[in-house]
């Protein structure tokens, strides 16, 4: 079984050295590689204790009997008669007034789903450019964030363009996004399978819901989906129709759907912002005019507000605020810091949290709180944003404190025998783990 699965990978080599020498070539032949070892192989990196889709099914479950369902997803695939089920709807918060739909597939979908994901990497991520930085092996937020810091400290950028897609993973044509695949993907049998997954519909409710657009927040499929149809619509379309038509230096940015533009010529940012509209209508996209703004950022601009001018104004990506600062020495320095949003939602979670851990004892819920705070560090300790992980670090004890107390009303000495516990077992502390430069900014 072994032997088989890495020949499989050995084959997903292959195509990626042959997507990369011939740029515009299609692949004929990949539902061969659906076979019982490479999916029994995909199926033992999948999450253990992700959520059952609508079937309840966990992966404990199905590991129990792994052989006799992987033989019998092959049998299926082979003859095409595989038909993926709908995926169970939840909702999550996104802010403070609104959540956002996920699907969650089933246990046998997201094994389908994870090795299709493999192939579709293997063909198309010697297409993706360099502007494109989610969910990509090697890359992440993090990169994107430091990108954007660079062209904007070494680039003679005077403008941002501040975009949203209008809920872009609601609204993808599925007939368009086919058309992206098939500039590479010339398997029909695969092609039907991708579209089967797009249309397997959501249960809400009990209630089967039909999806004829968008791709399933939350399918393993959706990321790469995403991107492939993002390259075409977005990443190729700027790279080839726009940066030729400018007189001076842009670059785009892209994480996912989130997306910002740097300019040198402000005149030529509302021209951009136009042809994205009408670039986004074509292939079935929307603008969130809400959310999209042009503001001025930079060096010419920090020197208009070092001269008496108006503030910049701030924009969000990745869940930082980047503002126009002044370093410790007085120069210019792009700054970030956690945005007011994320702070919000990230310390709303953790006092949810703390509330269902209530009846539980300390032993058991600490390490998880030592962990969650270690990976908001993680993510959001950068360069200049060491203030608000101290005040994120302040408020969680005092949900802690809050959450014990709620507990333990009349116990005696109840904060003393919190102080001996954190002697004990510390919180992780506040630290930059990104220091990507060395002065202290100003606002």
């Amino acid at each position: 079984m072994l032997r088989h699965a890495k020949s499989t990978l050995t084959e997903l080599e292959d195509i990626a050295a042959r997507a990369r020498r011939e740029p515009t070539g299609t692949f004929a032949n990949l539902m061969h590689l659906l076979s019982g070892e490479f999916l029994a192989a995909c199926f033992r990196k999948l999450r253990k204790t992700a959520a059952p889709g609508v079937d309840e099914e966990t992966w404990e479950d199905y590991a129990q009997q792994l052989p006799q369902h992987v033989d019998r997803l092959v049998d299926w695939l082979k003859r095409g008669q595989y038909w993926p089920q709908p995926v169970r709807r939840v909702y999550i918060p996104k802010d403070e007034r609104s959540t956002r739909p996920l699907g969650i597939p089933t246990i046998q979908d997201k094994l389908i789903q994870f090795a299709m994901t493999r192939i579709l990497a293997a063909i198309f991520e010697g297409d993706f450019l360099p502007m494109s930085y989610g969910y990509r092996p090697g890359r992440d937020a993090h990169q994107a964030l430091r990108a954007i810091e660079t062209c904007l400290m070494t680039c003679p950028m005077t403008t941002v363009i501040d975009a949203d897609i209008k809920g872009f993973f609601d609204s993808v044509d599925h007939a368009k996004l086919m058309i992206c695949l098939q500039q590479r993907v010339a398997d029909k049998q695969f092609l039907q399978l991708v579209e089967r997954f797009l249309k397997a519909g959501v249960m809400e409710e009990g209630q089967w819901h039909e999806t004829d657009q968008g791709t399933p927040q939350g399918g393993i499929l959706s990321p790469i989906l995403s991107n492939i149809f993002l390259h075409y619509v977005l990443d190729r379309w700027f790279v080839h129709q726009v940066l030729p038509r400018l007189g001076g230096d842009a670059s785009l940015f892209r994480y996912a759907d989130d997306f910002v533009i740097c300019l040198q010529h402000p005149d030529e940012a509302e021209w951009l912002l136009q042809a994205i509209r009408k670039r986004f209508q074509r292939c079935g996209l929307t603008v969130s005019e809400e959310k999209t703004r042009l503001l001025a950022f930079g060096r010419h601009a920090w020197r208009q507000w070092r001269a008496g001018g108006a503030k910049p104004e701030t924009f969000n990506f990745l869940g930082f605020t980047h503002y126009v600062g002044t370093s410790r020495k007085g120069k210019f320095q792009v700054g970030r810091v956690t945005s007011r949003k994320k702070f919000r939602r990230s310390l709303q979670a953790l006092k949810a949290w703390l509330a269902t851990m209530r009846t539980k004892p300390m032993s058991y819920w600490w390490p998880v709180l030592v962990a969650k705070l270690r990976g908001h560090y993680q993510y959001y300790g950068v360069s200049g944003n060491s203030r608000a992980l101290a005040r994120y670090a302040h408020e969680a004890l005092r949900y802690v404190q809050q959450a014990l107390s709620r507990r333990s009303q009349h116990a005696p000495g109840l904060w003393d025998r919190l102080n001996r516990y954190l002697k004990r077992f510390p919180l992780p502390r506040p630290r930059i783990i990104h220091a990507w430069y060395a002065p202290m900014l100003t606002r």
